[in-house]
């Protein structure tokens, strides 16, 4: 048989790829029975009519998508949507900027999770020039009471998720998607200018969580360098955000500090750092 054409067997890898195969294996099996208790948690909110919005935000490649994926994998897809919005058309430009999310938002027993959210105006827009300050200015100004009103009904659940990747894990995960041909379509022109527009990401970030993480809908931090822990810990955030029927008495479900973070101590971090803008206190 032609070397080249034969198909690769468990003799062809090395204990390197080995180790891997096995890593990857354990920390699937690990996730399982927290994703089991997403399906009973998904049961109780259909059978509640309440609703569920998880915000997942945060830098380029920080680990958004594959966290998603791996809290929707055994949900009912029925009861679920993953919302990633693209460019306003031209009708939504001369809208109100939170209308075309709000459009995506939950019906009675459902979750929807957004793949960035509005929050991008506070980021990406701003940092990028795709709004302009006085956008960027007026989004502060209203989006805690725009919020606010999300929980009028009293049946809706928001989670605000923040994605925290150091600039050097972000480096390796874009260098990877340039070698690597099934990952080249996640490549964009922001990508492209992320690590030299850090510190100006940096700054935006540190406004957004001072001006916008409240009582009612606070902002969590996860730090995700490590994949595998980021989506652990963001399942256990879910679960706990929901009382739900039936719930195991036996699995673990106290989020690490290493990893979850609130805002006011990320904040508290933040503000010791500097950029080549100075404090952020300025």
């Amino acid at each position: 048989m032609n070397k080249v054409n034969r198909k690769l067997s468990i003799d062809d890898l090395d204990e390197k790829v080995t180790t891997k195969v096995i890593k990857r294996y354990i920390q699937r099996e690990e996730l399982k029975p927290y994703q089991a208790e997403l399906i009973k948690m998904q049961r109780h909110l259909e059978n509640m009519g309440k609703k569920m919005i998880v915000t997942f935000d945060g830098r380029d490649a920080s680990g958004k998508g594959g966290t998603i994926r791996r809290v929707a994998l055994f949900m009912n897809v029925r009861r679920y949507r993953v919302v990633a919005l693209g460019k306003p058309n031209k009708r939504q430009r001369n809208e109100l900027y939170i209308k075309r999310y709000i459009e995506q938002f939950p019906q009675a027993g459902e979750i929807v999770m957004f793949d960035r959210s509005w929050y991008n105006r506070a980021m990406v827009e701003s940092v990028m020039g795709f709004c302009t300050l006085k956008q960027y200015k007026s989004f502060l100004k209203n989006i805690n009471s725009y919020e606010a009103n999300f929980f009028e009904d009293g049946k809706t659940i928001l989670l605000k998720l923040y994605f925290s990747v150091s600039k050097a894990e972000q480096k390796r995960r874009f260098d990877r998607r340039k070698n690597d041909p099934l990952r080249k379509w996640k490549l964009s022109e922001v990508d492209l200018q992320a690590q030299g527009l850090w510190d100006e990401f940096t700054i935006k970030k540190y406004k957004m969580l001072k001006k916008t993480s409240t009582d009612l809908a606070p902002w969590l931090i996860i730090r995700s360098n490590d994949k595998h822990l980021a989506r652990k810990e963001t399942i256990k955030l879910i679960l706990n955000s929901v009382p739900y029927h039936g719930r195991s008495r036996t699995l673990d479900m106290e989020v690490d500090p290493q990893i979850v973070r609130p805002a006011d101590k990320e904040l508290k971090i933040m503000k010791k750092q500097k950029t080549k803008y100075g404090k952020f206190t300025r």
